[in-house]
């Protein structure tokens, strides 16, 4: 297998997001991966921040993550995204971000990166698969490869079934309703899989 540059660019209000993306990175790198972990940069104001007890708590517990940046989509050749659902979309954090990589797209420089997709949401009907789509068109702009788990795999289904990507339900405290963490490796171990394939043949 080729040798893989992968970046895990994530939002976390809470922190369901930056665990699962935790649980992608570590998949990569048992994969081989060069990995980089990066966040969106937050856009909410304090206040709004301070006003949720978890969002403040994991704000401030992950200070010390990198913020994701242009560089840090040049450099990889796959990119695994995860963040919330926003009423069916992204969150205006994660929009802001690919929004400002208009640079790298005129250039030319987002074509054939190997991306996919990881959400959340309060319920499994809250918008889960339509953000998932959503960000796989702005990736057919890109004239990315979109690589998606489908069904290759029983932790698919053990995580709720989802062909386009890990997802999965929280509930009012924060908590994951479904397991997902074998649905969310084996989408990263995919990712760098199909990757290293295009690596190999570039």
């Amino acid at each position: 297998m080729a040798n893989v540059k992968l970046a895990i660019v994530y939002y976390s209000s809470t922190g369901t997001n930056y665990k699962m993306a935790q649980w992608a990175e570590k998949a990569a790198q048992d994969a081989g991966a060069e990995t980089k972990l990066v966040k969106a940069p937050e856009l909410a104001p304090e206040e709004a921040i301070a006003s949720n007890p978890l969002w403040k708590e994991h704000y401030e517990a992950t200070k010390d993550v990198p913020e994701a940046n242009s560089d840090d989509i040049e450099w990889a050749d796959a990119i695994i995204f995860s963040a919330p659902t926003r009423f069916g979309t992204l969150p205006a954090q994660m929009k802001n971000f690919i929004d400002t990589q208009g640079g790298l797209w005129a250039a030319g420089k987002t074509i054939n990166k190997v991306v996919s997709w990881m959400t959340s949401a309060q319920n499994p009907h809250g918008g889960q698969e339509a953000t998932l789509l959503s960000l796989y068109t702005s990736m057919m702009h890109w004239g990315a490869v979109i690589a998606t788990p489908g069904y290759s795999d029983d932790s698919i289904f053990a995580g709720g079934g989802n062909p386009y990507g890990a997802s999965v339900s929280v509930d009012q405290d924060g908590n994951m309703v479904e397991d997902v963490e074998g649905a969310v490796s084996h989408q990263a171990r995919r990712t760098v899989d199909v990757a290293s394939r295009i690596v190999e043949g570039s």
